[in-house]
């Protein structure tokens, strides 16, 4: 192993010091120029990496932008499953994650071993995966899904085919009472989104009577049941823009403030509360990515995001399927 790569298993990037006086955007803005590069950024990131972002999106906003990107180098700021999803699609170009330890508790919680046993205990089941899961689960998917599209996947199949939903056990269950489907659910769940107290939501209802409760599907039941809506981070967006209402209380990860308060300036937006004593609901994967290491991995073109040869075509195949379910229905 060389000192680079031993750096990088350490530290989940490639320490340098940066001068104080540096100007960090104006610097991410050569580099991208230099290097034919492309900052695709998830809503959860931190503000300053949102501002730098090329495309700030959802899931699969970012994996549609991957998909049609011309950037010899994709910079991935988000999370090490975002960052392979884009690999998968582009296997041709450079991807590269600002902190290789940006993992997520979801797709942690569904170790591949386990849900192949899973899957053979369910014979005839076709298995609809959540974007939020490694490329060895997408290799042992038939279709993959992301918030956005959920429903329009599953209804793509017949009401009587049976149906494994992984790895989130709350967005299956979501859909499943949604629109009356008996998916068989692989038990995992994020840990952001499981953390938000109901006791917590309610006073803050009392608080602020005006207040709208919107929340993300992979939010437990006992939160959902108070939401006034349910959607995708990006449906979540588009809803406190277009809705008139002029507060809302925020179930989902707290980056996604910045854009609905970039949209919405007039309106007031209150990160709802989780069962610790923190403030807000931050994905401490999301927020190992910083400003300073966005300007590392374009410098030195590392940590990349590798996928195995053997897992390539299999975990691509889902994806694409994917992607042409949510063009027919202009997703």
């Amino acid at each position: 192993m060389t000192e680079i790569s031993e750096m990088i298993l350490k530290h989940g990037y490639l320490p340098e010091s940066i001068p104080a006086s540096m100007d960090l955007f104006e610097e991410i803005e050569k580099l991208k120029k230099e290097k034919n590069a492309v900052i695709l950024a998830h809503y959860y990131q931190e503000s300053d990496i949102q501002d730098v972002a090329d495309f700030v999106g959802d899931s699969l906003g970012l994996a549609q932008q991957a998909e049609k990107t011309n950037a010899s180098m994709i910079v991935f700021a988000g999370v090490h499953f975002m960052a392979e999803t884009a690999k998968l699609l582009n296997p041709d170009k450079k991807v590269v994650l600002p902190d290789l330890n940006a993992g997520c508790s979801l797709a942690n919680s569904c170790p591949p071993a386990d849900f192949k046993k899973f899957k053979e205990q369910h014979p005839g089941h076709v298995v609809i995966s959540y974007i939020n899961c490694t490329a060895e689960i997408k290799a042992l998917s038939d279709v993959i899904c992301t918030s956005s599209n959920v429903v329009k996947i599953v209804e793509s199949f017949p009401p009587d085919q049976k149906i494994i939903f992984a790895p989130d056990k709350n967005l299956g269950a979501y859909i499943n009472k949604k629109i009356g489907r008996d998916m068989v659910l692989w038990d995992g769940s994020c840990v952001v989104h499981e953390i938000f107290s109901e006791q917590k939501i309610i006073q803050l209802k009392e608080r602020y009577p005006e207040a709208l409760v919107i929340a993300h599907p992979e939010c437990e039941d006992h939160v959902l049941r108070h939401a006034d809506f349910i959607g995708s981070t990006t449906g979540l967006l588009k809803y406190t823009k277009d809705n008139p209402a002029k507060a809302f209380i925020v179930a989902t990860e707290s980056g996604i403030l910045y854009q609905m308060q970039k949209l919405s300036p007039e309106k007031i937006f209150i990160p709802a509360p989780p069962e610790n004593n923190c403030a807000c609901n931050d994905c401490p994967y999301m927020k190992l990515n910083t400003l300073e290491k966005v300007y590392l991995c374009m410098k030195n073109e590392l940590p990349e995001v590798i996928i195995p040869k053997h897992l390539q075509q299999a975990a691509l195949n889902p994806l694409k399927r994917m992607l042409e379910i949510s063009k027919q229905h202009g997703l």
